[in-house]
């Protein structure tokens, strides 16, 4: 069992990295999907992981496969389109759902076609799809610093981000910080992207952001433990990916991904909320016979 389990990340350096940028994004990325299913804004998590797409296509063509250039024009690129579909919305009929879904369609074209034109196909692949067993000491900083920021954020800024996704009139009313509540929520999903982006590549980065905290809702109903069981769920995935990738030969991103799909597939059935709670919980459910 030790050799399964443990030996990897003690033997193998690029494991133990491999563990703590994933344990990192998973603390990270978790409880800010959780907000963003409250705020039934869960598809602008893809949206805005396609949106940094641009910034990294001018990074990388500027100066090649640099982590610290990635990161910092994915976010730049990340910002723009954030405070663009939050201009919009607010001056326009269109929701913000529809201005993010026009604005990363823009932005993955772009970003493709740039990639395409000054990159190789390799290029192009590690960009989209990541390599998490690649992760650097300092995309590995990167990563672990977006995550202290992102809890630290969402430690002091707990209630104003619980009443933007209930009540963001309310907010606006009393305290009149409701657009900047909003914006800085949507840059903290920025930045954990672009961290995310760093390991499973920024067609897979919302994996770790959305399907934990989906599944969490069907666990609990107070936030708080919805908000530690997305982090658990996100670790738990992680860490077993990892071990599938390195004992199977298996691309790590994807596993990761799939593993977090299968915690999200097995609430679906067993949590209270799932298949078979709410089936255990109506009248009668337990009666068999005439």
């Amino acid at each position: 069992m030790y050799e399964y389990l443990v030996a990897p990340f003690v033997d193998f350096v690029f494991m133990r990295r491999a563990l703590v940028a994933t344990l990192a994004v998973a603390a990270g990325c978790a409880p800010l999907g959780v907000l963003l299913t409250l705020r039934r804004m869960s598809l602008v998590g893809d949206a805005l992981a396609h949106a940094v797409l641009p910034g990294v296509a001018v990074a990388f063509t500027w100066f090649g496969l640099s982590s610290p250039a990635l990161s910092v024009g994915g976010f730049v690129a990340g910002v723009i389109v954030v405070l663009a579909a939050v201009w919009v919305s607010r001056r326009t009929l269109l929701q913000e759902d529809a201005t993010f879904a026009a604005g990363y369609l823009v932005a993955l074209a772009a970003g493709v076609l740039l990639i395409s034109a000054q990159g190789s196909q390799l290029d192009l692949l590690h960009i989209l799809f990541g390599n998490i067993l690649g992760v650097d000491r300092t995309g590995l900083i990167l990563v672990t610093l977006v995550a202290s920021v992102t809890l630290l954020s969402l430690a002091v800024f707990y209630r104003g981000f619980l009443l933007e996704a209930f009540d963001p009139s309310f907010l606006h009313a009393v305290s009149g910080r409701g657009a900047g509540i909003q914006v800085l929520f949507l840059l903290l999903v920025v930045a954990n992207l672009v961290a995310a982006f760093q390991v499973l590549g920024t067609l897979k980065a919302v994996g770790l952001l959305m399907l934990p905290a989906v599944s969490a809702r069907l666990w609990h109903r107070l936030l708080p433990a919805q908000l530690l069981n997305a982090a658990l769920q996100a670790v738990v995935a992680g860490y077993a990916g990892l071990l599938l990738s390195f004992h199977y030969d298996w691309p790590s991103g994807p596993i990761i991904v799939l593993c977090a799909g299968a915690l999200y597939g097995g609430s679906l059935l067993l949590a209270p909320q799932g298949w078979l709670g709410r089936r255990m919980a109506r009248p009668g459910a337990a009666s068999v016979g005439p």
